[in-house]
């Protein structure tokens, strides 16, 4: 895949066939898009291209929002690239970008820098200045300029409407079933082992402290989570905390991880840590000898439910 980080680097000598969006999550509704692109473009005539954003829109154009994302910039493209596209563009989002127009954006962009043959997209696609055209407006346009447009529909992807909004709600409320099923994959986070208060060390349940640098990553639920880590690509399974660790007053929230039979020193070391199922919410005990019961119960009931996979 070759990755362009402005729409001006952008060059090909082939009309392309292209969706647009913002991919947040890159789920099962997105993927239903990409793989109509690349199937388009099986036969060489075309090359398949995606327009993707970063920031995300919303984190411009709204002073105060607060939106967190589902994938990390660098995580975005590693899923697009899975998926067997061509070429990605993640183009700098500002606002002289938002206020092109429509047909300004259709003109200058989709036909005389992408030679657009065909642009495929979902059916709630909307475009342009304040998202004013539509899917209706972008037939209009395919007319007079000459390309096609494809609407992949709601009814196409498994009779739900799947969207990034739906999988951070069921996040935040810990729904790990159903936020994987959209995503068609595990919820994961990256970051680096930091060391912590070593507290768990001395309770039989040493934990890594994760710490994920870009702060729009969205955290899921506070609680306690079934995990599979990746750490020098080696699969290990193990239990998570999202929390403040109030039986130890904890003062701000941290996300650890006890990966079971495992005990390598993995300071500063990268880790990617996959959400598989939530146990309980975070809650506060009377003492340490409490906290320590409850975990072997976790441990127990994290091992039981790995043992199904």
């Amino acid at each position: 895949m070759k990755l362009f980080h402005s729409i001006n680097d952008f060059q090909s000598t082939k009309k392309t066939i292209l969706t647009l969006g913002t991919f947040d999550g890159v789920h099962i509704g997105h993927k239903k898009i990409l793989e109509r692109i690349t199937q388009n473009t099986e036969n060489g005539k075309y090359e398949s291209l995606v327009l993707t954003f970063f920031p995300h829109p919303r984190m411009v154009l709204q002073e105060k929002s607060e939106i967190k994302l589902l994938n990390t910039i660098s995580e975005k493209i590693k899923l697009l690239e899975a998926t067997g596209i061509e070429n990605l563009i993640v183009h700098p989002f500002d606002e002289s970008f938002s206020r092109l127009t429509a047909e300004e954006f259709v003109h200058t962009i989709l036909v005389d820098k992408f030679q657009i043959h065909k642009i495929i997209i979902g059916h709630d696609h909307r475009f342009g200045r304040n998202r004013t055209a539509n899917i209706d407006d972008l037939i209009a346009f395919g007319k007079e300029y000459d390309f096609e447009v494809e609407q992949i529909s709601a009814e196409e992807i498994q009779d739900v409407s799947v969207s990034s909004t739906k999988i951070r709600k069921a996040l935040n409320e810990g729904n790990m079933a159903l936020a994987n099923e959209y995503l068609g994959y595990n919820y994961f986070l990256n970051g680096t082992i930091v060391k912590g208060k070593q507290l768990g060390r001395t309770i039989g349940f040493p934990t890594a402290n994760i710490h994920i640098e870009e702060e729009y990553k969205l955290i899921p639920k506070i609680g306690v989570y079934v995990v599979k880590a990746l750490v020098n690509e080696e699969i290990v399974y193990g239990m998570m905390n999202i929390g403040f660790n109030p039986t130890v007053n904890g003062e701000k929230q941290t996300v650890e991880v006890h990966l079971f039979n495992f005990d390598k020193d993995i300071y500063e070391q990268n880790i990617q840590v996959s959400l598989l199922h939530y146990i309980r919410e975070e809650q506060k005990f009377g003492s340490v000898d409490a906290l320590k019961d409850q975990l072997k119960q976790d441990q127990n009931q994290a091992l039981a439910y790995i043992n199904l996979l």
